[in-house]
């Protein structure tokens, strides 16, 4: 599956440049986002009226073409503008409009309202009486859509610009962008749809795509599967429950690393107690472990330390998480092997990195690279970020997720992945996707140890 590409606002600015060069026709393309656009509207709400809000650019131009062909298919449509037009190809579009043009603050609400008034690239928020009355015929529409981006919004980072209403669908034009993905713009998009205008698009940054995922074949075992060992500490409950998640990841084996007693747990997970750093640290260099998990569990007491250098030296693939994400912290960039993969919540990687600048998706490929190291940055809008600028955007995460204990299925998970593919970009990539795809099927409600029965058939479904 090829995935969807995530642009900035210079990125895809970049792109409409490569085709023109390569003589598409500016207006051409214009016609094309609108045709994509109206398709959909047409397709969501037929012969409903409509308005169009039109704003002076390109935007607003995209709003003319959709207006001229949802009125060539038969559907009522008005247009409320803000203004005059002021770019070539929304000229043009404008002109090739043989309806009337309405003032924004005379138009009258209609059953279904489309925003034109401000895309890709907008730098300032609206001024307040636009704001407002966008907001009012956006409540009083039974549905709406946004072009490209809901008005207000701020295109790279997610910011909100001004007050924005939540739309019902949002129309991404050729690419998506950061702030489709990124919160709090995020949570007003409603459906996100894609609209194709045929141009060819970077895809380093792109929407999480689910992963093409393969059963063990018929000579498999249980090491050639991928062994993982966790480091557990004294809160011996979420080591517990991210060795399950990773027994449960597709890999062969789990092994548990403890420093004090505790239950069993699952029979097929083996359990060593090991109090003394240096004993975990001879064990760790056994020849078949395939990844190490450290972190969940591993607690802040005396000896945690040395227990997460033991793992740092065991020159094994590595996954940090929770406790050991803090214990590295100032130490971060001369500590954690390359080739690692680093799982923070938002606390956990401003004390890693501190304020770094930029969006969500800046900040985890900076870290990725000052770390030589793959970085999941969770949250609703998880960032998977690698070194050498790949990052890839989840999309339409559960919010039960916001739950104790899903971290840790979650590392366990990447920790299991990383043992069967040897890869952690995509590993890391796989991992949050199953995690996710495991919360929508354990539907509302649900504790991290639910996750656990829905991985086997989150699994199943990429097979």
């Amino acid at each position: 599956m090829v995935p969807d590409p995530i642009l900035t606002a210079e990125a895809m600015r970049a792109a409409e440049r490569a085709a023109f060069d390569a003589g598409v026709d500016p207006y051409e393309l214009m016609e094309r986002a609108g045709a994509a656009a109206a398709q959909i509207i047409w397709r969501a709400g037929h012969r409903r009226d409509v308005l169009v809000l039109s704003g002076p650019g390109n935007n607003g131009g995209d709003g003319f073409v959709i207006a001229r062909i949802l009125r060539e298919l038969g559907v009522p449509v008005r247009v409320a503008s803000l203004g005059d037009s002021r770019t070539a190809s929304a000229q043009r579009a404008r002109a090739l409009w043989d309806g009337p043009v309405e003032s924004l603050a005379d138009a009258a609400p209609a059953a279904q309202l489309v925003d034109a008034l401000f895309g890709t690239g907008l730098t300032r928020g609206l001024d307040a009486a636009v704001a407002e009355r966008l907001g009012a015929l956006v409540a009083h529409a039974n549905h709406s859509y946004a072009i490209d981006l809901p008005s207000g919004v701020g295109t790279d980072d997610g910011v909100l610009l001004s007050v924005a209403p939540r739309f019902d669908v949002t129309i991404a034009l050729g690419a998506f962008k950061p702030a489709h993905l990124l919160q709090p713009a995020a949570d007003l998009m409603g459906r996100l749809v894609r609209a194709d205008i045929g141009i060819a698009m970077p895809r380093d940054v792109h929407v999480l795509a689910p992963p093409q995922l393969r059963a063990p074949d018929a000579v498999a075992h249980k090491y050639s599967r991928g062994l993982v060992g966790v480091v557990g500490g004294s809160m011996p409950g979420a080591a517990a429950l991210a060795a399950a998640a990773a027994a449960r990841s597709g890999a062969g084996m789990v092994r548990r690393y403890d420093a004090s007693p505790c239950e069993a747990g699952l029979h097929a997970i083996v359990h060593q107690q090991i109090e003394d750093p240096t004993v975990l640290g001879d064990a760790l260099f056994a020849p078949r472990l395939a990844s190490v998990l450290v972190g969940p569990g591993l607690g802040r007491e005396e000896g945690a330390q040395a227990r997460l250098g033991a793992v740092l030296a065991c020159g094994r693939p590595l996954v940090l998480d929770a406790d050991a994400l803090t214990l590295l912290a100032g130490n971060v960039a001369t500590h954690v092997p390359a080739g690692s993969i680093l799982t923070p919540h938002e606390g956990e990687f401003v004390r890693l990195f501190g304020d770094l600048p930029g969006s969500k998706i800046d900040r985890a490929l900076a870290a990725a690279r000052i770390t030589n190291s793959v970085m999941v940055y969770k949250g609703a809008d998880s960032v998977i970020a690698a070194p050498d600028g790949r990052a890839a955007v989840t999309r339409g995460v559960s919010t039960w997720l916001s739950t104790a204990g899903t971290g840790d299925v979650l590392a366990g998970l990447v920790a299991g992945r990383l043992a069967v593919t040897g890869d952690p970009f995509r590993a890391a990539c796989e991992a949050v996707w199953l995690h996710g795809e495991a919360a929508h099927r354990a539907g509302p409600a649900f504790v991290a140890d639910d996750l656990l029965a829905a991985l086997p058939a989150a699994i199943g479904s990429r097979l």
